[in-house]
């Protein structure tokens, strides 16, 4: 089968092959399914350039990718929940990714149907990043009606799905994004938008219950500021914490070095009398199938930037690396 194969770790551009692989192999509980269409996400440029090495050694060569939408062309014996014919979306568990390809085989666990009023590019755009909100708003931050949350970079790929998420959830939202993007994060719900060019959102905005942060140690260090005591300041980019190496079981080394990593924020959020957590998101079909229903229900819609053809993924990868991209880039395969 054709697909893009990361050859060795290289930082700032090394592009993908696109080559031959093996078909992948059906274990008894997976699902094998042909994909239609492959999100991006800039998680694959980090691993691309050895940033997560440590904490996801994958073995060279191995394809890249992280969200699908397909079709189910075999099932293993073990399966239950899925036939042949079925049109599915996923992000496949750590371990086993791969979507930039024809085909990918995966455990049952992972996949949902696909929301029926999507199209397999607009599908294939919601998994990553619909579960990483979920994760941080429903799972992690148990946010609630009445509640202040405010969501960094609103206009990215996981900002336009959390904005929506967080409104139906009953709270009131806060973004920041750039002025050319304000009138996009209105239009998903944003009752507070703050223009970074124009205005310092510390100095702006205060009382929050929740911070959703996927910036850098700057914006999170000044995310302390908006906390409201017993508020969560929750990053997806970092820095990772002692409890996600304990959830990871990383050896007793990687466990301290992450400890020290941390250290500075988590001591300055506990005098603030707030608390600081590291969020990877993870593998889970039946969270992206209460995705599905809310999609099917109007309440969330995809925000989709460029569809590039398969040949184009690392043109592709090149646009979501300027941090330009309005919510999602996808390629399309077929």
């Amino acid at each position: 089968m054709k697909a893009f194969i990361l050859d060795k770790y290289k930082k700032k551009g090394g592009a993908l092959r696109l080559g031959e692989m093996p078909e992948p192999t059906l274990r008894d509980d997976d699902v094998m399914v042909e994909i239609r269409a492959a999100g991006l996400n800039m998680l694959d440029s980090k691993i691309r350039d050895g940033e997560f090495k440590l904490i996801l050694p994958y073995r060279t060569p191995f394809i890249l990718g992280h969200d699908l939408a397909g079709t189910v062309v075999r099932i293993g014996p073990k399966v239950r929940r899925f036939k042949p014919g079925d049109e599915v979306y996923a992000r496949p568990r750590d371990g086993r990714i791969g979507t930039f390809a024809e085909f990918i085989a995966m455990n049952e666990a992972d996949l949902a149907l696909k929301p029926k009023n999507l199209t397999m590019e607009e599908a294939a755009s919601i998994p990553l990043v619909g579960l990483t909100a979920w994760q941080v708003l429903v799972e992690r931050a148990g946010l609630r009606k009445g509640q202040k949350v405010l969501i960094h970079a609103g206009s990215g790929g996981v900002g336009t799905f959390a904005i929506q998420l967080a409104k139906h959830l009953g709270a009131t939202v806060a973004t920041t994004t750039s002025t050319a993007n304000v009138e996009l994060v209105r239009s998903l719900g944003a009752d507070v938008v703050i223009d970074y060019k124009k205005e310092d959102f510390e100095k702006v905005l205060s009382g929050y219950d929740v911070v959703l942060n996927s910036l850098d140690s700057d914006t999170l260090q000044k995310s302390l500021n908006v906390l409201k005591p017993g508020g969560k300041l929750i990053s997806i980019s970092g820095p990772p914490d002692p409890e996600f190496a304990k959830e990871q079981g990383l050896n007793w080394v990687l466990r301290q070095v992450l400890r020290l990593l941390s250290f500075g924020i988590r001591s300055k959020a506990k005098r603030r009398r707030v608390s600081y957590s590291f969020l990877f998101m993870r593998a889970n079909g039946e969270q992206l199938g209460q995705i599905a229903s809310l999609i099917e229900d109007g309440v969330i819609r995809p925000v989709l930037d460029r569809i590039f053809p398969f040949e184009g993924t690392n043109e592709a990868m090149g646009y979501i690396e300027t941090g330009r991209s309005k919510g999602k880039v996808v390629v399309k395969l077929r």
